[in-house]
């Protein structure tokens, strides 16, 4: 199996941004990786619907994720592009035993509780300590929209 990318939007998927990372990484399939959305069949159907109609997307919670990223850890031609909404779920994932190496950091908008990181990303102090957390942990969290902007090192930042 193969993690091809690793995203936090908080948009999840959309249109030009979604296309170009597709393209840029080879992805197969989508696991939006999302408790709320998972249980929802109204979001669900939103957000999957949005999917590049080539690709399958799935919503699944944090505990379907590690199933099947467990399950299919050794099938390489699984090629999966992971899309959260912020840093906790990927914690989780590492957590469960999911190995992931390297979290692109697309789009946490402003909202309550947030402040600004970088540009017109945010972050609350409860997902900066989650970022730390996973730094520590030496998994390389990067900022880049879309693939042909440069990457920025987000432990600049914290």
């Amino acid at each position: 199996m193969s993690i091809v990318l690793s995203r936090i939007d908080d948009r999840l998927i959309h249109g030009q941004v979604m296309t170009a990372w597709v393209s840029y990484v080879g992805g197969k399939e989508i696991l939006i990786v999302d408790d709320k959305v998972a249980k929802d069949p109204f979001l669900s159907a939103v957000i999957t619907g949005a999917a590049p109609k080539h690709l399958k997307a799935t919503d699944v919670t944090v505990e379907q994720a590690t199933k099947e990223l467990l399950e299919n850890k050794d099938n390489e031609g699984k090629k999966y592009i992971l899309l959260a909404k912020g840093p906790e779920t990927f914690e989780a994932l590492i957590n469960n035993g999911v190995e992931i190496n390297e979290i692109n950091l697309g789009g946490m908008g402003s909202k309550q509780g947030r402040d600004k990181l970088y540009k017109n990303i945010a972050a609350s102090n409860d997902e900066k300590v989650v970022f730390k957390n996973l730094l520590d942990r030496g998994v390389n969290v990067y900022i880049q929209v879309v693939p042909n902007m440069e990457k920025v090192d987000l432990n600049k930042y914290l």
